[in-house]
């Protein structure tokens, strides 16, 4: 078996982020955000990860997926091709002992209002 590389695992802690900051942010309050931290959603269990290349790149492809099918919900709409892969990789993360407890419905419609102390900076200037 091969380790992980470093490379990978700052990717996987990238896509676990990119879920906190742009995707969270359209379908959930902060409050409800900072119910996902204290409840280490989406944070890497080491009892079921042992920091092996496959599993890295399992997690890399689950991650990837289900951040694709909530962007293909928002243009095309639900259907049960993306219901049955969206839990296929949750079941995947749960593997390595990631959290994921969503259903694919909490992200059918995003909220309408995006306010979010998660949400990147709209700039890059300091006032």
């Amino acid at each position: 078996m091969n380790a992980a590389t470093r490379e990978q695992e700052e990717y996987v802690e990238g896509l676990i982020q990119q879920f906190y900051s742009h995707v969270f942010p359209c379908y959930f309050d902060d409050e409800q955000i900072r119910e996902f931290e204290q409840l280490n959603v989406l944070s890497v269990s080491l009892d079921r990860y042992n920091g092996t290349m496959r599993e890295a790149f399992q997690m890399i492809s689950s991650l990837q997926s289900l951040l694709t099918i909530i962007e293909c919900i928002e243009a095309n709409g639900l259907n049960e091709e993306y219901r049955h892969l969206f839990e296929r990789n949750v079941r995947l993360l749960e593997q390595y002992g990631i959290a994921f407890p969503f259903t694919i419905d909490q992200f059918r419609e995003k909220r309408p209002f995006i306010f979010s102390m998660y949400s990147p900076p709209a700039t890059d200037w300091i006032m």
